[in-house]
């Protein structure tokens, strides 16, 4: 019996990390679910408690687990409390990234590594597009990965999801608007909806989506390479919105702080992930339903 290839996947209790280790189980990886304190309960995956911003544990964890693949998910991904703690975001950023695959060079240098990106990072040719600190965490986390394929030559690859949606419990916006949504229908709230600016544009895309990705990107993917993982499409928030209106029969009003366009969003087509055969397969439509489902559930 061949035995089952070996995952390890840290972030395990946050949104995509639960749809990463639902994936990756079906699909006949044997997980290793990795979280800084016991969130995650399945009798069919490992748990490895482990704070990633400790040397020492890292290396225990790797001498453990052996992993033939890391999904690296962890992090700190609040613009906002990187001002307050700037050194912190390194730390869980840059620093556990680290960590994790100079252990896989000394451990298993063979291992397949993705490491998650941000659209928000910033050219370090230019200090001037650097807009706080959670841009540098994640440009230099980037960076430490590059510089350990060309030292080192792992294979680890890097991906930049866009906004990523779906059911779950998630700080994204599309979740914030289906819970207030809920919460109107269970007369729990003021039938309005607040936004900043309803013509902002965003690329949504499903995260049961972004982990087939993954799975592709570790068996095709190019060491040192960069893959776009979005929709190839723009929404405004107004768009959003209404997709969530056709979905309930709450009538709620809108309240924006900006009704004109300020912001206009480029959309990138990720064609390097399709040149390997991906292409999104859940519509928004499909998504938004499942949301708000999710959470008319947990109500």
């Amino acid at each position: 019996m061949n035995q089952r290839p070996t995952l390890l996947i840290t972030g395990a209790s946050g949104f995509t990390g639960h749809h990463a280790c639902k994936h990756f189980m079906e699909a006949g990886f044997e997980i290793t679910a990795v979280t800084r304190q016991n969130l995650y309960n399945s009798e069919k995956i490992h748990l490895e408690v482990c704070d990633l911003t400790k040397k020492d544990h890292v290396n225990s964890l790797v001498k453990k687990t052996k992993p033939k693949y890391l999904l690296h998910l962890a992090g700190q991904n609040n613009v906002g409390s990187s001002w307050n703690d700037p050194v912190s975001s390194l730390e869980a950023n840059s620093m556990s990234t680290a960590y994790l695959i100079d252990a896989l060079r000394q451990e298993n240098p063979s291992c397949k590594i993705i490491v998650v990106g941000s659209a928000l990072q910033f050219d370090p040719a230019s200090m001037s597009t650097l807009t706080h600190p959670y841009s540098l965490s994640k440009t230099l986390q980037v960076l430490i990965a590059q510089s350990w394929v060309t030292l080192y030559k792992m294979p680890i690859v890097i991906v930049k999801p866009s906004n990523l949606i779906g059911p779950g419990f998630s700080n994204g916006v599309c979740s914030i608007f289906a819970q207030k949504i809920v919460d109107m229908e269970e007369q729990k709230s003021e039938k309005v909806l607040e936004v900043y600016n309803l013509k902002v544009q965003r690329d949504f895309l499903d995260v049961r989506d972004a982990v087939k990705a993954y799975e592709i990107l570790f068996k095709n993917g190019k060491p040192g390479e960069t893959y776009d993982i979005t929709s190839g499409v723009s929404r405004t928030l107004e768009e959003v919105i209404n997709g969530f209106r056709s979905l309930t029969a709450v009538d709620f009003k809108v309240k924006s702080e900006i009704d004109k366009q300020i912001e206009n969003h480029s959309s990138i087509i990720p064609l390097k992930l399709m040149n390997l055969g991906w292409k999104p397969s859940i519509p928004i439509e499909t998504s938004l339903r499942d949301i708000i489902n999710f959470y008319r559930r947990k109500v």
